[in-house]
């Protein structure tokens, strides 16, 4: 199902957490929400699911407006928050239970026991939940959300305080998922998106402030600062470089300029028009591709 957010605003008190927030996702999307703590991400994601009101704004999924009062769209999230709130005295199978109940799902037996494969928690089934490790739990939490097939799935720091190995099988396991429903992370971590997105939002203080799919942000065409390396077979002074159009910084190192632009201009052509012009060859021109970091670092310097 296909989800838009149109011109969200929420305030607390004074403070403007989320502000004019517009954005759609098409079905069968896995979309990293990325920004710092306290960027607005898990209130977003509050707001997404229906369970607190915005200020101004609309948000729809499929035809289906969603809103505090519309219990109802809630048949088709599957949500989990980022605290993953369970009933750690309660058996694994108890607890998935209980959510099929809330749910009001028939056949339950047969869906529980489909989950829990989907979910790798077939060696875990009979434990109780206190004694799981937090991979598990994580796993629990992605059950109860999953429990009633839903077509859209926002999970909140899925990974957060998980080990290496945790980590990766979260992941796979999210990929997996992806192919059958749309999917929203909520994340800070910048590796988690490169690792399992095919497109990124950054927000940063309540505001949307970069979406495009992995490659288009690490290639520069969002407006963020590119950096290339050159290099020439003559000497060419700092100042000359530095006159370039939409040269930012440059810095020369072992035979080769690095040039960081402004984010305004593609310095290949400045680069390559600039060699023509004074009669240079150039023996290296290449782009330096950006990871999520250096990007996320970029945009929200920017912001500040």
């Amino acid at each position: 199902m296909n989800i838009t957010i149109r011109n969200i605003v929420k305030k607390f008190e004074k403070q403007k957490v989320l502000d004019d927030i517009s954005f759609s996702i098409n079905e069968g999307e896995l979309v990293g929400l990325l920004g710092p703590n306290g960027a607005g991400k898990s209130t977003l994601m509050r707001i997404l699911t229906g369970f607190l009101p915005a200020d101004s704004g609309e948000v729809s999924i499929g035809n289906c407006k969603v809103d505090v009062a519309s219990t109802g769209i809630r048949q088709f999230i599957g949500y989990l928050p980022e605290h993953n709130p369970l009933y750690t005295d309660l058996y694994v199978k108890e607890h998935l239970s209980l959510a099929a109940g809330l749910s009001k799902l028939t056949n339950r037996k047969q869906k529980i026991k489909n989950i829990i494969e989907l979910t790798g928690l077939e060696p875990e089934k009979h434990k109780k939940i206190g004694m799981l490790s937090k991979g598990f739990r994580q796993r629990v939490g992605l059950a109860q959300a999953l429990i009633h097939d839903p077509p859209v799935l926002i999970l909140d720091e899925p990974t957060t305080g998980l080990d290496p190995n945790q980590l990766q099988e979260i992941r796979e396991l999210i990929k997996k998922l992806s192919k059958e429903k749309t999917v929203i992370i909520s994340t800070h971590i910048m590796q988690e998106v490169e690792a399992v997105c095919n497109r990124a939002m950054i927000i940063d203080k309540g505001r949307l402030i970069a979406d495009g799919s992995i490659h288009e942000l690490k290639s520069g065409n969002l407006n963020i600062a590119q950096t290339i390396i050159a290099g020439f077979n003559k000497i060419v002074g700092r100042e000359q470089i530095l006159a370039l159009k939409g040269v930012k910084n440059a810095c020369f190192s072992d035979g080769l300029w690095n040039l960081e632009s402004n984010g305004n201009y593609d310095l290949r052509e400045v680069v390559f028009n600039f060699a023509v012009e004074n009669n240079l060859i150039l023996l290296t021109l290449s782009e330096k591709q950006q990871n999520l970091e250096n990007i996320f670092r970029n945009l929200t310097l920017k912001n500040n």
